[in-house]
């Protein structure tokens, strides 16, 4: 009997084990050395792990990429100078789409966060400890979430069954820092077919600060949310043009503000260019498709500090299909040998990371020469990524820590993010 193949939305439904044995065989075979690493870990006291190249005891100001390990609830640390992971961390979670717009810029001191999807809901890390400093429950499994630029709000789209964007106080300063003060509930909206509502799904905010963009998966709209009053400012339709559904499901606004890509979930997945030259009123330009040279199952995207060249992740032709936004074509094909869901700019924004999930591996292209320059071994199952200005430490503890994930030990209790694709989602939507 021939099986239909997975929903790319639901990949894990109907397996009550999926993700909990995310253990690649790459690590597997290696266990015996990372169990000499627990023993070399809490006895030299040297804070190396099987992939650790480094180890400190206190924060430092360096340029850091995260990359979270969907298999082991263990985060990568890779020096962009280097390309190098110098120290991991077993954090007991992981998260498919942190926030990486703008929080570069955001974290300059240990105790600035690190906003994640994990769960339930949305976290916040202290980017120098790692440690949680909030925790918002959105009542779904699928949660995105972005900071605005100045870091005041963080912006959150929780998709079925709430079908909600919450506005969150993200100021470590203010009296309700970590909660709600802004909440659309959009359910009414309804949705295409049996959806409840209009699947608000992934958030990207314009540079100004003053507007957000959610590609709505069910309702087959854009929508602009004004962030101070939170509040609906404008929807707009969006046609499908090789399905019935455009099923638009993420977004990336480029740097300048003028230019948006949004990632469609119809026939093989499809890519939108926008004019965002009025913020409030965005306009489709052109969307391109299999047949324009885009890879299949277009997800997310990345948008260069130039505005003027859009990464576009497809992991269903296990490659990054580069596109010139002027222009309104692809120039480009990146083969990574395996699938990508998401990426993210190192702090000087000339280096894109792109964790290959399939691979335990992370895949560097330099933008200046729009090529894949570095493959870093990373965890098992890495999928979500974030940059920083602050390295937390790694310390025989921490080390001691990451071999025991290596092993398998602690993933049974990481606590899951919503991926699409196999990972280490498993929990309901």
């Amino acid at each position: 009997m021939t099986q239909s193949p997975p929903d790319p939305l639901y990949p894990n439904r109907g397996d009550a084990r999926a993700g909990r044995d995310g253990v690649s065989r790459r690590h597997l075979l290696a266990s015996g050395a990372t169990a000499s690493a627990v023993a070399a870990a809490g006895c030299a006291g040297d804070g190396r792990s099987d992939d650790d190249t480094a180890a400190s005891t206190e924060p430092g100001d360096e340029p850091t990429v995260f990359v979270f390990n969907t298999g082991d609830g263990t985060v990568s640390l890779i020096d962009p100078a280097t390309n190098e992971v110098v120290g991991s961390r077993a954090i007991g979670l992981s998260s498919s789409f942190p926030s990486n717009q703008y929080t570069p810029a955001l974290t300059d001191a240990a105790t600035d966060l690190l906003w994640l999807n994990v769960d339930r809901g949305v976290r916040a890390l202290t980017v120098g400890g790692l440690e949680e400093a909030a925790r918002i429950d959105t009542g779904s499994g699928a949660n995105w979430q972005e900071q605005t630029p100045d870091g005041s709000h963080v912006v959150v789209s929780a998709r079925e069954p709430s079908h909600t964007n919450y506005r969150v106080d993200a100021d470590r300063d203010s009296e309700t820092f970590g909660e709600v003060t802004g909440e659309l509930d959009r359910a009414d909206e309804g949705g295409r077919g049996g959806n409840d509502g209009p699947g608000p799904c992934d958030v990207t905010i314009h540079p100004d600060g003053e507007y957000a963009y959610v590609p709505d998966l069910f309702g087959d709209t854009l929508t602009v949310l004004s962030i101070d009053p939170f509040e609906i400012e404008t929807q707009i339709a969006v046609e499908g043009v090789v399905a019935d559904a455009a099923a638009p499901w993420m977004a990336t606004i480029a740097p300048d503000g003028e230019t948006m890509l949004v990632e469609h979930n119809e026939g093989e997945g499809t890519e939108s260019i926008w004019d965002c030259s009025d913020p409030a009123n965005p306009t489709e330009r052109t969307r391109l498709t299999t047949d324009d040279g885009l890879g299949r199952g277009a997800l997310t995207s990345e948008i260069g500090p130039e505005s003027e060249t859009g990464y576009v992740f497809t992991p269903g032709s296990n490659d990054v299909s580069v596109i010139d936004l002027d222009g309104g074509r692809v120039t480009d094909r990146l083969d990574l040998g395996g699938s990508a869901f998401v990426g993210t700019w190192n702090p000087a924004k000339t280096k894109l990371y792109v964790p290959v999930q399939t691979n335990d591996e992370v895949a560097v292209i330099d933008h200046a020469v729009g090529e894949i320059v570095e493959r870093i071994d990373v965890g098992p199952g890495p999928y979500g990524a974030t940059a920083a200005t602050v390295r937390p430490p790694t310390d025989s503890t921490s080390a001691a820590a990451v071999a025991l994930a290596r092993l398998g030990l602690a993933a049974s209790t990481a606590e899951t993010t919503y991926c699409i694709g196999k990972c280490a989602c498993g929990h309901e939507l």
